[in-house]
């Protein structure tokens, strides 16, 4: 995977957290750096964690799925991808403003569940995870501290976009590497 696929792929599967860190922005009712690099290490951590794990996971059944691994890749990134989209399509939920560990590691653990299965697909494509995974978990860091001061200025109008954008992306990527392999089979 390049670095230009990485990007797109850090950028996608950031898309949950950061439209969630909008609506703890919009909570909290100010822009604060504290706010922002506590929300952006809580997303950003469980961001690269959860694809390492998923790596694993992968790498373990990678000799049972290697004849179909582009598939897997495909619908989980594809399933992924539609999820955020129906996300994107539902109403809004209050968020709490608390910064705490008892309302911030549930929505670190929901937000990248969907990187734990984009880490099952990068083990059926070659490269590094721990740049992969160092380098989702600073873009997700990024956006989510960025996600914080949007949305205590600019409000929750921006979520469902966030939503939807980070869902086709991921449901392109899956195509990508669908295609890619069936091509490379002819």
């Amino acid at each position: 995977m390049g670095i230009g696929e990485l990007f797109v792929l850090a950028v996608g599967l950031s898309m949950d957290a950061f439209a969630v860190s909008i609506c703890k922005g919009l909570a909290i009712g100010r822009s604060s750096l504290k706010a922002s690099l506590i929300v952006g290490l809580w997303f950003g951590f469980f961001q690269a964690l959860m694809p390492l794990i998923g790596y694993f996971v992968g790498m373990q059944l990678s000799d049972l799925i290697q004849a179909f691994d582009h598939w897997v890749a495909f619908v989980l990134l594809a399933a992924i991808g539609i999820s955020m989209i129906v996300e994107s399509c539902s109403k809004d939920e209050e968020e709490s403003p608390s910064l705490t560990a008892r309302a911030m590691l549930p929505l670190a653990v929901a937000t990248s569940i969907d990187a734990l299965a984009s880490g099952i697909a990068l083990a059926a494509v070659d490269g590094s995870i721990y740049w992969a995974v160092a380098f989702i978990g600073l873009t997700t860091f990024i956006l989510s501290g960025f996600g914080v001061r949007l949305g205590a200025i600019a409000g929750s109008r921006y979520k469902s976009r966030a939503e939807l954008a980070g869902g086709l992306i991921l449901i392109a990527i899956g195509i990508k590497i669908l295609a890619e392999h069936l091509i490379e089979g002819v």
